[in-house]
């Protein structure tokens, strides 16, 4: 996901969520140094635009594509990114974001899987969303400001993760994207054109895929 000024708060994500918020400038450091950036899929690439396999194999290739993820978020500037942006058809996503009280978070979900919360938890936030798939697009775009993901971490283990605000945006945009769907197909017919008209007239700051369709 592309990085953007929200102005929602985020609340304490209790103790049964991951603490990903501790050594945060470090481990991301780490990744990033060991990995080796891509370039960015965009809209209109094959894989942007179906299900990813699970992640059944917790090995070496795969903290090889976590590192590769974090760099190339990095040279982006995203603040989450998720495989098959990289070209990879996994359902592995990173993320290295600031949550409205200005808290980094910094993590990896495989598998991830999006709670359905109660209609009381729900609340729609309508800020602006753009993407790494979408280079200089965005557009307003409705969502719970309170998300829930479940997956597992690079080893295997069972995690959850829950964000409020920009945050809950970001792991339900990168959940989004492991299977299929970009935010532009929340979109109304129009909202979606124009925003594919801005890409079209902007130039991305990143290395991208050449791409021969990008209206899908």
């Amino acid at each position: 996901m592309a990085q953007q000024e929200t102005h929602e708060r985020v609340s304490d994500v209790g103790d049964e969520f991951i603490d990903d918020t501790t050594d945060c400038a470090e481990r991301e450091r780490a990744h990033a140094e060991r990995g080796t950036a891509r370039p960015i899929t965009v809209v209109g690439h094959p894989m942007l635009h179906r299900e990813c396999r699970e992640v059944t194999e917790f090995d070496d290739g795969l903290a090889t594509l976590v590192d590769d993820l974090f760099a190339s978020q990095r040279a982006a500037e995203g603040v989450g990114i998720a495989a098959n942006q990289i070209g990879v058809d996994l359902k592995v996503f990173v993320y290295d974001c600031l949550d409205d009280d200005g808290v980094r978070h910094v993590g990896v979900v495989c598998n991830p899987v999006l709670d359905e919360l109660p209609a009381g938890e729900r609340v729609l936030n309508d800020d602006n969303e753009g993407c790494l798939s979408v280079p200089t697009a965005w557009a307003e775009l409705a969502r719970p400001d309170v998300a829930v993901v479940r997956g597992q971490d690079a080893t295997g283990q069972p995690i959850a993760v829950r964000g409020t605000g920009h945050f809950a945006r970001c792991l339900q945009h990168e959940t989004d994207h492991l299977y299929g769907r970009l935010y532009i197909d929340r979109l109304s017919k129009r909202e979606r054109k124009k925003a594919l008209k801005m890409m079209a007239e902007g130039t991305p700051r990143y290395e991208t895929v050449p791409n021969d369709v990008t209206q899908p």
